[in-house]
């Protein structure tokens, strides 16, 4: 559907529900009177072309309790009206063009109501606030500000967020440590702080988070559901992977061998950092793991035999490490593409070998691909990892 929002959509003072999601609604909001819409408690208008600002007369809407108006083209400032919303539970403004998060956050943070707040893709290139003294969001369960292109650092009000399951802060620019007060968030299972300018070593305070060692969460369902790509959405906390993602950060130091503790995870990715010594052992208890990435690092040793143990685990990538030793044959190893153990530089090797014990004989190596430069050598690297090579039979 497209074309503009009819203002007789004013007179329709029984409605309750607006959902306009996914069509190609444009012109301004301040068509309708919201004023007259007093029993109004979901407005949907997600992925449209509307402009301008958030109306005023949607502050009068004292029973919404979800507004989502996310993938607009709104922008300006938050208003303090969005303090008359005394039942808003659910509000989603990602991915429009609003400005000033410090008078954003300042707003917003005097809701006692609002469990699920979204703003990312706004407020781009501006800092992050932090606050010497910051109470707030007593009852936020879930905060979304990714893909701002926000300077600054994690900030310490965000240890203060008691109920809060759910942090995104992906795809900004922050910089400096993981503060260890992120202990305190003892709620928290879904943690995305990818692709920003973290550093320091990964805190042993993100392995002591109860709900990231116990499989158990209290499922809460959504009044909207949370779309985490296009086409994958949650109606309910409980369908969130359990995730810690630090990739694509400057993060150093060794894998805490703690990390073994976290037995409710689905997802690490640790991948694109700074990271050395070797895998520890101890990631063989996360036996719900279904993604490991562990690519882009400066990892040595072996891999681990106790990996086999993951039984679950569909994704897998240790690429661009120092590895070597020979590669566990058990679990799901035999599944994962070539391309989870490819090495960096210009070094071609192979794609996937097998060995096999002969009753009359030693080892056998079979090659199905092999190309070192532009030489033929007899030691080589398969797989990433050391190897010895007996004979070639082209």
């Amino acid at each position: 559907m497209s074309g503009e929002l009819p203002s007789a959509l004013s007179n329709c003072s029984n409605l309750t529900t607006i959902i306009l999601k996914d069509n190609n609604f444009q012109g301004e909001l301040k068509r309708v009177n919201f004023s007259t819409l007093s029993n109004l408690r979901f407005l949907d208008c997600r992925s449209n072309k509307f402009t301008g600002t958030i109306p005023d007369s949607l502050y009068s809407c004292s029973n919404l309790i979800a507004l989502r108006l996310s993938f607009n083209n709104l922008h300006g400032q938050f208003s303090l009206g969005i303090s008359n919303l005394r039942s808003l539970r659910f509000l989603a403004l990602s991915h429009n063009n609003f400005t000033n998060i410090t008078n954003a956050l300042q707003i917003l943070g005097k809701s006692r109501t609002l469990a699920l707040l979204l703003i990312g893709g706004n407020f781009k290139h501006e800092t992050m606030p932090d606050y010497d003294t910051f109470y707030g969001f007593e009852n936020l369960m879930c905060l979304a500000i990714n893909e701002c292109s926000l300077y600054g650092h994690l900030p310490n009000w965000l240890a203060k967020l008691k109920n809060l399951r759910g942090l995104l802060l992906d795809n900004n620019k922050l910089s400096g440590p993981i503060p260890t007060s992120i202990d305190r968030l003892n709620l928290l299972f879904f943690l995305d702080i990818s692709n920003n300018n973290l550093t320091g070593d990964i805190p042993t305070a993100l392995m002591e988070m109860p709900t990231l060692q116990s499989a158990h969460s209290d499922p809460i369902v959504l009044k909207f559901p949370i779309y985490l790509t296009p086409f994958l959405q949650y109606r309910t906390t409980s369908g969130f992977p359990k995730m810690l993602n630090l990739g694509n950060n400057k993060l150093t130091g060794m894998i805490p061998p703690q990390i073994g503790q976290l037995q409710a995870l689905l997802t690490l990715n640790l991948s694109f950092n700074n990271l050395h010594g070797e895998i520890p052992q101890s990631i063989g208890n996360l036996t719900n793991l279904q993604v490991l990435d562990l690519s882009y690092n400066d990892l040595t040793g072996a891999i681990p035999s106790s990996l086999e143990m993951l039984h679950f685990l569909s994704k897998f990538n240790i690429s661009s490490n120092d590895l070597e030793g020979s590669v566990p044959t058990g679990g799901q190893f035999s599944t994962f593409p070539d391309s989870s153990f490819h090495l960096s530089g210009g070094l071609w090797y192979v794609l996937r070998c097998r060995s096999t014990v002969r009753p009359d004989g030693p080892i056998q190596i079979y090659l199905f691909w092999l190309k070192l430069l532009e030489s033929k050598c007899t030691t080589t690297m398969c797989l990433g990892l050391r190897l010895q090579i007996c004979s070639v039979r082209n």
